[in-house]
Parts: C-alpha cells; sequence; structure tokens
C-alpha cells in the first residue's frame, strides 16, 4: 500500500503554523519573549492536531512536520526548555495526545530539519549545534510519535570521501533517541545513492529515496536498482521523497519543484510496494489529493 505525506504546511486549509524571529524576540525582556513563545508554541501543538486530523480525514497517511513547531528552541541567545514556558507542562501534553491519536489512526509523523543541520561540517561547533537541534527533534518526535528525522548529507568540501567518513564518525556518536530515528537522503548537487548508501549500511541508518534527485544527480543505477538499495537498508516502513520540475524535464532548472506531481514521475517500481512517499509539491495538500486521485484511476 502506497501511504501519501503531506509536507508540512497547508495551501487552502485554513490550518497554519507560527514562526518568530530573535530579531524581534530580543528587543523584549526574558519573560516577555517566554510569554511570546508559549503562545505560539500552543498554537502550534493545536495546529497540528488540526493537521492530524485532516490527513486521516482525506486519506493521507502520512504529516511532515515543520522543524519550527517550536520555534527557535535551540537559538543561543533566545533559546529555551518547553517545560519552562508559561504552561510549558500542556503544550508537552497537547503534542503527546497528538502521538497518541496519529499512532491510533495511522497517520505517519516525520521530521526533516533545516539545510543548516549539517553533520559532516569540518567545523566542531557546526556539529555541535546541528547534534543540539537534532536531541530537540527527536525530544518532539517522542511526544508525537515520529519515526523519522530525515537529513541531507551535508557538504562535500572539496573532499567527498574525507566528507563522508566524517558524516559516518559523527553519526555513530550520535544519542540513541536521534539515531534510531535518524535517515539520510539523496541530494540533487552533491550525494548521489550510491555515494550514501556504504554510510547507511556501516551506521544503520535507513536511505530516504529521492527520485526527483537522483533523475537531477544520477550515478548509474537505475530507479529500479536504486529503489530496491533503498529499501534493503528500512527495518520499519519505508519513505521516499517524489516531485516533479517546475519546467518539466527538458527545461533549464529541473531541480525546482511544481506545484503537481507529473503521474508519469511516479516510478512504476513503487506502485505495489508498502510505502510512505512524501509529496514535495508547492501546492501541498491539494498536490496529494490530485496525486492521489490519479494513482487510484490508473490502478
Amino acid at each position: 500500500m502506497i501511504r501519501l505525506g503531506l509536507c508540512c504546511i497547508f495551501r487552502s486549509e485554513p490550518i497554519a503554523f507560527r514562526r518568530a524571529t530573535a530579531k524581534y524576540l530580543l528587543t523584549k525582556p526574558r519573560d516577555q519573549q517566554l510569554r511570546g513563545l508559549a503562545v505560539i508554541c500552543r498554537h502550534n501543538a493545536l495546529a497540528l492536531e488540526q493537521a492530524l486530523h485532516f490527513c486521516k480525514d482525506h486519506g493521507i497517511g502520512a504529516f511532515r512536520i515543520n522543524s519550527q513547531i517550536l520555534p527557535l528552541k535551540t537559538h543561543p541567545d533566545v533559546g529555551y526548555a518547553l517545560q519552562a514556558l508559561p504552561e510549558g507542562e500542556e503544550i508537552v501534553k497537547i503534542f503527546r495526545r497528538c502521538g497518541a491519536w496519529s499512532r491510533r489512526h495511522d497517520v505517519r509523523t516525520t521530521f526533516h530539519p533545516d539545510q543548516f543541520i549539517v553533520l559532516n561540517s569540518p567545523d566542531p561547533q557546526v556539529v555541535a549545534r546541528s547534534v543540539a537541534d537534532l536531541v530537540y527533534h527527536a525530544e518532539v518526535a517522542q511526544w508525537v510519535h515520529a519515526d523519522v528525522i530525515n537529513l541531507h548529507a551535508g557538504g562535500v568540501y572539496g573532499d567527498k570521501p574525507g566528507a563522508l567518513a566524517r558524516l559516518t564518525e559523527v553519526i555513530a556518536g550520535l544519542p540513541a533517541a536521534v539515531r534510531r530515528r535518524l535517515t539520510l537522503e539523496n541530494d540533487d548537487r552533491s550525494f548521489t545513492p550510491s555515494d550514501l548508501l556504504p554510510v547507511c549500511h556501516a551506521t544503520g541508518t535507513p536511505l530516504v529515496y529521492d527520485v526527483h534527485h537522483h533523475r537531477c544527480l544520477p550515478d548509474g543505477l537505475s530507479v529500479e536498482q536504486a529503489t530496491a538499495a533503498a529499501l534493503a537498508t528500512w527495518r520499519r516502513e519505508p519513505l521516499f521523497h517524489l516531485s516533479s520540475p517546475l519546467n518539466g524535464w527538458e527545461g533549464r532548472d529541473r531541480r525546482s519543484h511544481h506545484d503537481f506531481i507529473d503521474l508519469a514521475d511516479f516510478p512504476s517500481e513503487w506502485r505495489h510496494l508498502d510505502l510512505t512517499v512524501e509529496v514535495e509539491a508547492k501546492a501541498k495538500e491539494l498536490a496529494v489529493l490530485k496525486l492521489a486521485r490519479e494513482l487510484l484511476d490508473h490502478r
């Protein structure tokens, strides 16, 4: 069974997540910062509950949670422990309620942290900040029963073997709560499935196969071969990514995502798998629902 996943936000539904900026918060005394953050975090927890209900009601099997659901959680100047916020324990209860509900109704939840999370950086401070942010993700993931924290491999830094070796070493030292959820994804500029599969095997980290990225940055593996190799890294329901190029495959920029998915871009090799496919399309829930209808019509 294909489980389609919605990524982070909505195009037309009145479900929205709020953010905050450090620049604004730093104009306020600490007590006002915490009160403001508490309002936003509570709003986002309730919005997540709405999002999960929408997914269940519309046959969407997975939801990717925005990494800023707790805004600025690990920021060096305005970061906070959720329990230190006014009504922080109540906010945690809402997240836990989301987790219990999603498990009961089989709506999978995942995270895909921001691009500034770089585990293979040669700068130890960048790595330390990245690990701290992953610990935050793992904390929320535990509350909501999310089983994936997905990352790109990072930079090449002029030495791809060295960058991959650093990545392998850092993954090996991650806290258990992060490691058991961590996945790696091939990207469209630096690291192909063939590059990442040895790291996945060495560390026990599943590969999130992004077929769009693979088509933009091929490595000699066919879609069928890359699919099989990625599936072999999973010990739970696999998670893959799908998108279509904004201007088609003949356009100049094949990397940018279209509002919707061209059904021709959905690999035939995936059709009969038990698999979560996160739909990375700018029309968000409209794109997921359209793809679901088309897959049903073309069974």
